[in-house]
């Protein structure tokens, strides 16, 4: 019996227009109404997916920036575990060097470059010139979507933050260039404190080792004392794939990464064909089907 559903947002309960649909919205009411939590467990900020559901008169838990926080429906700060300051100014310094596009997730902000979007379009120019076949309004829709996020602060660099004692969550660098990113993984990948995930084709993103979207539903279903058999999960990417491990039935969208489905129970339907509503309902089926 479901009892818990955790839910992606990009790619997954987020259409093509970066909108939650009135079918997916109906279906996470109708699942509460149920007395089924449902939490959304995503890359973003915790700030970030209050804006989104700001109108819609629908509140869940939220496993924020890929399981480093984890927020009540109150917005109560419930669990977090920061990244290391030393491991932090390390990632950030190199990033800067090597002139990365890069978001850095807070308690109330997320940082960039005040000359992030100029660094994002030489990216786009040369990725355009090196390979004219390339479909422009894709990489286009692919920066639109990093700038959709509310919170933003801009910094002159990264030395800012530590002149305060803020709190950093999670590091995302963003790069048109596979090679640069391919670069990026190699130089954290080894790094013991940290979890290295990829939630796009274009970028990579570091927390705690401590800090994962699994991790996060597991603290999250002991304190709701919800066997973790009695969860649900379902996504698009590889930062999704720690909570597919663990929850008793997970799902990949039908437009997920080959690899994402191979690990998943089932298919859904994609982001675009309100996937997410057709899970939701699906298991509330069975589940009553059984009851």
């Amino acid at each position: 019996m479901v009892k818990l559903i955790a839910v992606d947002l990009d790619g997954t309960l987020l259409n093509e227009e970066n909108r939650v649909s009135e079918k997916n919205l109906e279906s996470i009411k109708y699942a509460q109404s149920k007395g089924i939590e449902v939490v959304i467990a995503t890359g973003r900020a915790h700030f970030d997916v209050q804006t989104i559901f700001k109108d819609t008169g629908v509140k869940t838990w939220i496993i924020g920036a890929n399981g480093a926080t984890i927020h009540q429906p109150d917005r109560k700060l419930l669990h977090s575990v920061p990244i290391n300051k030393d491991d932090a100014i390390y990632i950030l310094n190199w990033l800067e060097q090597e002139e990365f596009y890069y978001e850095v997730f807070s308690n109330d902000a997320i940082f960039t470059p005040h000359n992030g979007r100029e660094l994002m379009a030489i990216e786009m120019d040369r990725a355009l010139s090196a390979n004219p076949d390339i479909n422009a309004g894709v990489l286009e829709d692919a920066a639109k979507k990093q700038f959709s996020q509310t919170g933003f602060s801009s910094i002159t660099s990264y030395k800012d933050l530590f002149e305060s004692n803020v709190d950093i969550y999670n590091i995302l660098a963003f790069s048109f260039d596979l090679e640069k990113l391919k670069r990026g993984w190699a130089q954290f990948e080894s790094l013991q404190d940290l979890t290295l995930v990829s939630s796009a084709k274009h970028n990579f993103e570091l927390e705690h080792t401590d800090a994962s979207k699994g991790i996060a539903l597991k603290i999250l279903a002991s304190k709701l004392n919800i066997p973790l058999k009695d969860t649900a999960a379902v996504g698009d990417s590889f930062n999704d794939l720690s909570m597919f491990k663990i929850a008793g039935r997970s799902a990949a969208m039908g437009n997920a990464h080959q690899q994402i489905k191979d690990v998943c129970d089932e298919v859904t339907l994609t982001n675009d064909e309100d996937g997410v509503a057709h899970f939701i309902y699906s298991l509330i089926r069975n589940t009553e089907s059984v009851s």
